[in-house]
């Protein structure tokens, strides 16, 4: 049951990393979008008839119901049980870690307005984890139990992170 630990902060990191390139290539592209645009070059109608490609406001796909938001509240909840324990606080550090590092790259790679990084940073000087937990389990528990379930832990958890946690 322990080896579970590393599996689940490395899939909480992975899944941050490319959450957070998301999120800061989207608000890159926002800045971007926001210029007039060029006029577009003259299409050809076979051009024109090919499909438009998806983008990222489209239908988020399904959330593993082994990594939800509800699993991990479950699984921090569980006081007197070192494995559960351990998932927990390996889960969230993941989480947390995984988006700093996707802040940090895309900050060092993209060319953002003024404050914008510091904007979508953590500022976690001296906090502790055990108090990310505990935060993260009392903000869930004000969560319908069904809305948790349809949740990534990952949302969850950086939604609690951020709203107690915010550099601005």
């Amino acid at each position: 049951m322990q080896r579970n630990v590393p599996r689940l902060a490395a899939r909480a990191a992975t899944g941050l990393v490319m959450a957070a390139a998301l999120g800061l290539a989207s608000l890159a592209h926002a800045q971007t979008a926001a210029q007039p645009p060029a006029p577009a070059p003259a299409q050809t109608p076979a051009q024109a008839a090919q499909p438009l490609p998806q983008t990222l406001s489209q239908a988020a796909p399904p959330v593993d119901p082994s990594f939800s938001a509800y699993s991990l509240v479950q699984t921090c909840k569980k006081k007197n049980d070192n494995v559960a324990q351990g998932q927990c606080v390996g889960a969230i550090r993941g989480i947390i870690h995984g988006y700093q590092y996707g802040v940090l790259f895309l900050g060092q790679r993209v060319s953002l307005p003024a404050n914008e990084t510091q904007r979508v940073s953590l500022c976690l000087r001296n906090a502790q984890v055990s108090s990310i937990v505990e935060e993260f389990v009392a903000d869930a528990a004000q969560v319908n139990e069904d809305s948790l379930k349809h949740t990534p832990a990952e949302v969850a958890v950086l939604g609690s992170v951020h709203m107690h946690h915010s550099c601005n």
